[in-house]
């Protein structure tokens, strides 16, 4: 019962550094921060739209990529037929890299933001860099 002050400042001291990343960026106003992407596609004829919606590429682009790897390598299934009919050669370098080419703009500023390192370049060529 003695110890009642110890343990409650043992409390406010351990919530206290706990919230502390919290309400440093609340109080340095960068809570809503997001990397700035440049995205610089190219218009090359047949590829007006990106394979899937943006939203979709933001949040789930790595799924979509690995099913593809899995359909390619295991399956030899080289085209992917969206929703709407459109097709497209299942190919991180033939197609995605055909449109968003510069790497360190692109990927790397998401991806170094969430703190991730794909394992895309084990295997794939890094795309030369392209003026902004």
């Amino acid at each position: 019962m003695r110890d009642r002050g110890k343990i409650l400042a043992g409390m406010l001291l351990f919530f206290g550094l706990l919230l502390f990343p919290l309400w440093f960026n609340i109080k340095s106003g960068k809570l809503d921060y997001h990397p700035d992407i440049v995205v610089k596609t190219r218009n090359l004829p047949g590829k007006d739209r990106c394979v899937m919606p943006v939203a979709y590429m933001r949040t789930s682009h790595m799924a979509l990529l690995k099913e593809w790897r899995d359909a390619v390598v295991r399956n030899g299934e080289r085209v992917y037929t969206t929703a709407d009919g459109r097709q497209f050669q299942r190919s991180l370098t033939g197609t995605c890299l055909d449109c968003h080419s510069n790497k360190s703009s692109f990927c790397d500023r998401c991806h170094d933001y969430a703190g991730v390192k794909p394992n895309c370049w084990d295997c794939h060529v890094v795309p030369k860099e392209e003026a902004q």
